[in-house]
């Protein structure tokens, strides 16, 4: 494990900063094996939600990587504390907001086309704030065939008063989406974050109708900013709340175990993981600069990240291989 600088020591030893309890994973979720190197390590850059040190492994035989030891089930309220970004989307500066409604728009429509069949029964798992299951009833998908999955309780109750059928529980618990039922199912940003990715995306096949789609977005290990910042500060490691990471292979390999059939790949913008990759080097690095790191702040500076966004929509187009990643399966029809 890469020694941390004297000063990134002082900054999270803190005694408002705890330790928290941690749980080994001594098997890929993948392949089962438990040889390993050691990836990357770092500790929690952006919300210091915790004094503990990790570090990312990558399996000796498949290639996947994962955080190993991980943080302990007791310790989510702990690394996802109230004031996580994703519970506080108002909270961001309106001219972000709008423009990442556009993205999502963006991309939604695209997924839309490429199911090629109408969509008539949609999921998001890790809805958030439910701005997507909006889309979805907007081009007239009824509600009462609108699911969601949200671990904020009262995210869940106010877009249940509002007539979705969604549900405060972990996929690998989940009950009440019907078997068959799905024509799409959307993950964006959550893969990484669960417990074991191969029985979460078990879980989501057995709900998709034959024929129909699972859109999962996550971090993309194969990309240029993933290499550059590899083996510390990397934004898309996201310590300790990312558990597993991928390449385009290792998650169509994964995708293929669980009987789902990848049939597209597209690259989205990544401009919030360059921003923190710089603004955790610059602020926790072996001179730190915390006034210039607070530039780099994705929740609080808008032209840095409108420029990151337009750099990589460009680099997406020419082809590229950005830092986050879009995959489309599909259930076999037969």
């Amino acid at each position: 494990m890469i020694d941390a600088a004297a000063a990134e020591r002082a900054e999270f030893e803190r005694p408002d900063i705890p330790s928290i309890a941690e749980e080994a994973v001594p098997r890929c979720d993948h392949c089962a094996s438990e040889a390993f190197t050691v990836y990357a390590s770092g500790r929690d850059y952006e919300l210091r939600t915790c004094r503990n040190e990790w570090r990312f492994v990558r399996c000796a035989d498949c290639g996947l990587v994962r955080l190993h030891p991980r943080p302990a089930l007791t310790a989510l309220d702990t690394i996802y504390p109230a004031t996580y970004y994703a519970y506080e989307y108002e909270r961001i500066p309106w001219v972000a907001r709008t423009a990442k409604a556009l993205l999502d728009r963006r991309k939604l429509g695209r997924i839309l086309r490429d199911t090629g069949r109408p969509v008539r029964s949609y999921a998001d798992i890790g809805c958030g704030t439910g701005r997507y299951l909006d889309a979805m009833h907007a081009i007239g998908v009824p509600k009462a065939q609108i699911y969601g999955l949200e671990l904020d309780a009262a995210t869940v109750e106010r877009l249940r008063v509002a007539g979705y059928q969604v549900h405060c529980e972990r996929v690998e618990t989940c009950t009440q989406v019907p078997d068959g039922s799905l024509d799409l199912a959307t993950m964006f940003h959550v893969i990484e974050h669960v417990e074991s990715p191969a029985a979460v995306l078990g879980r989501v096949a057995r709900w998709l109708a034959p024929g129909g789609v699972l859109a999962l977005e996550t971090p993309n290990l194969d990309s240029l900013d993933a290499r550059l910042f590899h083996d510390r500060w990397w934004g898309g490691y996201h310590i300790p709340r990312h558990w597993t990471l991928f390449t385009p292979e290792g998650l169509q390999a994964m995708l293929r175990a669980q009987g789902l059939e990848p049939f597209a790949v597209r690259y989205q913008t990544g401009h919030s993981f360059w921003m923190y990759s710089l603004h955790h080097r610059l602020r926790y690095g072996p001179r730190p600069r915390p006034r210039l790191a607070r530039l780099f702040d994705p929740l609080r500076n808008v032209l840095p990240l409108a420029a990151f966004t337009a750099f990589d929509l460009l680099r997406g187009a020419l082809g590229a291989s950005t830092s986050a990643m879009l995959v489309l399966a599909r259930r076999p029809a037969a």
